[in-house]
């Protein structure tokens, strides 16, 4: 790959058994995640509701549940919640890194900032 075009987002392995949060990516055991989940939606409304109208995004959505059972799809489901954490993400115009909305003021006021 150049260097102009940006590299596909790297999903890291999950450990088994934990399930993650489609809002942030983290992983958790299943009782925690409904614990979780509901406090990480409100602070991404929080911090969603902080930023330039022109960053704000539209508010993420649970992947609808998978059919069947055993580990496939648990792996599918993580799967489908890794990828929408990642559609949270924003490229820099500059460089084209992707980052969570609130980190790509900060990454574009570095920028601005260097020499």
């Amino acid at each position: 790959m150049s260097e102009s075009q940006p590299r596909p987002p790297v999903i890291p392995s999950r450990r088994p058994g934990f399930q993650v949060c489609y809002i942030c990516g983290r992983e958790f055991g299943s009782q925690s995640l409904g614990i979780h989940e509901p406090q990480c939606l409100e602070k991404w409304r929080v911090e969603n509701s902080k930023l330039p109208k022109h960053l704000r995004r539209p508010e993420p959505s649970k992947p609808p549940p998978l059919s069947g059972s055993g580990s496939y799809t648990l792996q599918a489901a993580n799967e489908a919640a890794a990828q929408s954490s990642q559609a949270q993400l924003l490229p820099c115009e500059a460089c084209g890194r992707t980052f969570l909305p609130d980190q790509l003021l900060v990454h574009q006021r570095k920028s601005v900032s260097k020499p």
